[in-house]
């Protein structure tokens, strides 16, 4: 899909920071656009944005290491205000003239800053000589700055903790104020995006929503589209926003693998044909996925093939239709980060029952992905924009490999079938307690272990469900969550009772810090 123009915007500089998403996050809190490029592709995205200001991200590379990653010169030459973070400031300071060293005491954790001179970015926030925390995540760092800059706070172990050089505009700090651990750091952004840069934070899902329907006009013309609709609020807002666009040049296509939560299809099929003028098409795949899939164990085959299975019948789909020339899906923006990752770490891996590298080229299709650009609570911000009911809109996310990968080990129709109702049942039991809108994502997982167990008078041996529930803004950290146990008794005894081929269930305390794989 070509770029959606958008006039203020943040250009982001990725390092590595595994956290680089919520410098983003941050910005759009502001009521700004931006967008986040690997250092590598920063010049010609400078070029193809022209952004109003920069932000440089941190990275757990050195400075000093050979081919350390860098900022383009372009970047320092254009005279627009820069924000540098963690690696970002070092890596401003030795391209500017100053110096960095490694091998002082490293800084991981909660810090104190000790505010020495006033800066406009401070504006309503912090005052001279005031005390604040922030949280550091750094070896080496800054002993001299360069030309032009001067100290506007320290901590005990970062003597250049903040830095700026006003004239040119250019802030730079060692801590993370994009974290929640740094309590003032989404204003500390705000401040730099709207005092500093004079944007003016007007970017608006009214105004995306606009901009999204122009483009997909432009970019369909008077072609067929068909839409990948799971069901899930991704394609739902996505195939609204193209209905929108094109009307009746629009085909969805409800694929029911046999993959999906307990009457979803049904459900989903319902709403749309009730409420909503979509020509959509139910196409019942359930043999043809679940037979594929019977015994596979490995995850990632899992996912190749349902990928693969998705686009055959979007092309026997097509073909019926007499042709399509081009795909909806809803991609969102943390798909397509991880897809450009510069480092070439395991966004491959991740993402690999996404399209957003590309659809094969028998397919002679174009995608259409008017989300690529938002996050998932950006989303559902649109959805409502939209008019889809609040009941929908705060659906927990699913998958798109759906149960397969709640499955661990080789999928069964009968695993299928058992861990389908006792996910319902869980669901159910959130619902009656009234905690569904307060958890992010619930789920049950089969897990592939069977124990023996005493059920009335007889001895069972069957499988061990495992819940899980997390709570979250944008799925990209998230922590477990705390449930008292007369809830978890009574869900486990419905799941019990009601599931067989269930013994045991067991509730699941992991969390997810930033950086690693997305909740499934």
């Amino acid at each position: 899909m070509t770029q959606i123009e958008h006039p203020d915007t943040v250009l982001i500089v990725d390092f590595g920071s595994q956290v680089t998403q919520l410098i983003a996050r941050r910005v759009r809190e502001a009521g700004v656009y931006c967008e986040i490029v690997p250092f590598q592709k920063a010049e010609a995205a400078f070029g193809e944005l022209k952004p109003k200001a920069v932000i440089l991200s941190g990275s757990p590379a050195s400075v000093l290491d050979e081919n350390a990653p860098s900022v383009p010169q372009v970047l320092f030459d254009s005279g627009l205000p820069i924000f540098a973070i963690c690696y970002g400031q070092q890596t401003m300071c030795q391209q500017l003239g100053g110096k960095v060293e490694g091998g002082h005491h490293r800084e991981f954790g909660r810090a104190f800053l000790e505010i020495a001179t006033d800066c406009e970015i401070f504006e309503g926030l912090w005052t001279v000589g005031s005390r604040h925390q922030v949280w550091m995540s750094h070896g080496d760092r800054v002993t001299a700055i360069p030309p032009g800059f001067e100290i506007i706070a320290t901590s005990s172990n970062a003597p250049f903790a903040f830095i700026a050089d006003t004239a040119r505009k250019y802030y730079a700090v060692q801590f993370h104020p994009e974290v929640v651990h740094t309590p003032d750091g989404a204003k500390l952004i705000q401040n730099f995006v709207h005092n500093v840069a004079g944007i003016t934070g007007d970017w608006t899902m009214h105004a995306y929503r606009q901009k999204a329907v122009e483009q997909i006009r432009e970019q369909v013309g008077d072609k067929r589209v068909i839409c990948a609709l799971s069901g899930g609020v991704d394609s739902s807002v996505a195939a609204l926003l193209i209905h929108e666009a094109v009307g009746d040049q629009l085909t969805c296509i409800l694929v029911d693998h046999g993959l999906m939560r307990k009457n979803e299809a049904a459900d989903v099929v319902a709403m749309f044909q009730e409420h909503y003028n979509l020509h959509l098409i139910h196409v019942d795949a359930v043999d043809r996925f679940v037979g594929e899939l019977e015994g596979v164990a490995d995850p990632e085959t899992k996912r190749k093939i349902i990928g693969r299975l998705f686009i055959e019948t979007f092309e026997d789909e097509a073909k019926k239709l007499g042709g399509a020339d081009f795909l909806g899906q809803g991609t969102l923006y943390p798909d397509v980060i991880e897809s450009v990752s510069f480092s070439g770490g395991p966004s491959v891996t991740i993402k690999s029952h996404h399209n957003v590298g590309g659809l094969p080229e028998r397919m002679n299709m174009q995608l259409v992905e008017p989300l690529r650009e938002l996050f998932k609570d950006e989303v559902r911000v649109l959805g409502k924009e939209l008019g889809l009911p609040d009941s929908f809109i705060g659906r927990h996310p699913f998958p798109g490999p759906g149960l397969a990968i709640r499955c661990p080990g080789g999928v069964t129709r009968e695993k299928l079938d058992i861990l389908r109702e006792a996910d319902a049942i869980y669901l159910d039991e959130i619902r009656k307690a009234g905690l569904y809108d307060a958890i992010w994502q619930a789920f049950a997982v089969l897990l592939p272990v069977q124990t023996v167990g005493v059920m009335g008078d007889g001895r069972t041996y069957e499988f061990v469900c495992a819940l899980r529930a997390v709570t979250s803004v944008d799925g990209m950290t998230a922590d477990f969550y705390h449930y008292d146990m007369e809830f978890l008794g009574r869900a486990a005894t419905r799941i019990i009772n009601e599931v067989r081929g269930i013994n045991r269930v067991v509730y699941d305390v992991t969390s997810k810090p930033p950086g690693t794989i997305e909740w499934e």
